[in-house]
C-alpha cells in the first residue's frame, strides 16, 4: 500500500513538474510537512529565508519552489524524494530520518541539554558536521546543509496529574512516537509508553485511551492539547532537530558560487527557524499562553538529574542492543559535546 501511495504521489508530482515553468535557470523543489505560514511553525520560516536569499542572490539561476503541508506527500515520502531526485531538498525529523539513518537516533539522549544555547552549540560545531558527514556517507545520495529548530524541547502533558518528581509518571499512559528509543525513555521514567500515529493523538487524548503525549510547547498549542489535558511538565528532556538535506546531484550539477549561497541561505534558514521558536515560546502560541489554560510545572536541578539518572541507561542499552558501533562512537561524541556546551555561556 506504501508503495503504491508514493508511485502515485510521484505521478501526480511528474506532473505538476511537467506544469511547472522551467525554461530558465534549475528549480529547487522543497517540500515539507508544515502549515505555509511563516510566522506560526519553524519549518516554513525556515524555508522561506532560504528561499528568498536563494531566489535573490543568484538572479535566478537557482528558483526554490516551497510546497508545504504534505503536498507532495508524508515526511518519509519527502526524504525518498529528495534521494530520487522528484524533489530537491526537505526538512526531514528525526522519526522521519529513522528508517533511511537510524543512527539519528543518538539524538534522543534523555535530559542531554541544560539550554537552547547548548543546543545550537552542538549542532553547529564538531557534532553536527561529523554528523552531517556520516547521513551524507551512509544515503549517499544527499548533502545535509545544517540541522533547523522543530519547536525546542519537549514537555509532558497529561490529563491525570501533576508531573513534578519521577514517582509522578506511574502508571501515566503516555503517546510517544513509534520510535523504540521513545519508548524505552518513557517506560523508564515509570510511565506506560504507548506509540500512535500522529493523526489520532487528540481522540486519543479526547477518549482516554492515552493520558498524555510529549511535543514541544508550541506544538502543544497548535494541536490545542490544552483542551484535553489538564497538566504540563516543562521537561526538556527532549530536543529533535530538523536534517535539512539536498539531492547530491543537483547539489553538485550547481556552480561552486551557487553552492555557497545555498550554504549560506542554509544558515540563516536555520537562525530563523531558532528565533521564530523562541518567540513562540514566549508568545499567547506558547507558553505565555498555556500558562492561563493549564498547569504548568517546570523541574528543579534535582528532579531532573533524578530523571536523567533513570532514563540515560535505558536509553545507552537501546543504542547498544539495537544500532551498531558506528552509533556508539556518535553516542560518545554527542555526549562529549553536550557537556562542553552545556559549561558555555553565551558572553562572558
Amino acid at each position: 500500500m506504501k508503495k503504491t501511495v508514493y508511485a502515485l504521489t510521484v505521478s501526480a508530482f511528474a506532473i505538476l513538474a511537467a506544469n511547472t515553468a522551467m525554461a530558465d535557470g534549475k528549480v529547487l523543489k522543497f517540500a515539507h510537512d508544515n502549515k505555509a505560514d511563516a510566522f506560526e511553525n519553524p519549518a516554513h520560516a525556515c524555508t522561506g529565508v532560504f528561499a528568498n536569499i536563494v531566489n535573490a542572490d543568484t538572479n535566478g539561476s537557482v528558483k526554490v519552489e516551497v510546497f508545504p503541508s504534505n503536498q507532495l506527500g508524508s515526511a518519509s515520502e519527502h526524504v525518498q524524494m529528495v534521494r530520487d531526485g522528484f524533489i530537491q531538498a526537505t526538512l526531514t525529523s528525526t522519526g522521519a530520518l529513522a528508517s533511511y539513518y537510524p543512527r539519528i537516533d543518538v539524538l534522543n539522549l534523555p535530559f542531554a541539554f541544560g539550554s537552547n544555547a547548548a543546543t545550537y552549540q552542538v549542532f553547529d560545531g564538531e557534532f553536527g558536521q561529523t554528523l552531517a558527514t556520516d547521513i551524507e556517507a551512509t544515503l549517499g545520495d544527499v548533502e545535509v546543509l545544517g540541522f533547523p529548530d522543530t519547536g525546542g524541547f519537549f514537555a509532558v502533558t497529561n490529563s491525570k496529574r501533576s508531573i513534578a518528581k519521577l514517582e509522578d509518571f506511574d502508571g501515566i499512559r503516555i503517546r510517544t512516537m513509534t520510535l523504540p528509543s521513545h519508548q524505552a525513555i518513557i517506560n523508564a521514567l515509570g510511565a506506560e509508553a504507548y506509540p500512535l500515529s500522529w493523526g489520532e493523538v487528540y481522540s486519543g487524548l479526547q477518549t482516554g485511551v492515552i493520558d498524555g503525549q510529549m511535543n514541544p510547547v508550541p506544538t502543544v498549542y497548535f494541536a490545542k492539547f490544552n483542551e484535553v489535558q489538564k497538566y504540563m511538565t516543562l521537561t526538556n528532556h527532549l530536543f529533535s532537530p530538523y536534517t535539512l538535506m539536498i539531492n547530491k546531484a543537483f547539489y553538485d550539477g550547481l556552480t561552486e558560487h551557487e553552492q555557497k549561497i545555498l550554504h549560506y541561505a542554509a544558515e540563516s534558514c536555520v537562525t530563523a527557524s531558532r528565533g521564530l521558536a523562541r518567540v513562540i515560546e514566549a508568545s499567547d502560541r506558547g507558553l505565555a499562553g498555556l500558562m492561563d489554560k493549564m498547569e504548568v510545572t517546570a523541574l528543579s536541578d534535582d528532579q531532573r538529574k533524578a530523571m536523567a539518572d533513570a532514563t540515560q541507561p535505558a536509553f545507552e542499552k537501546h543504542v547498544k542492543d539495537n544500532l551498531d558501533e558506528k552509533a556508539g562512537e556518535l553516542l560518545t561524541l554527542f555526549r562529549d559535546q553536550v557537556m562542553k556546551a552545556n559549561d558555555n555561556t553565551y558572553i562572558k
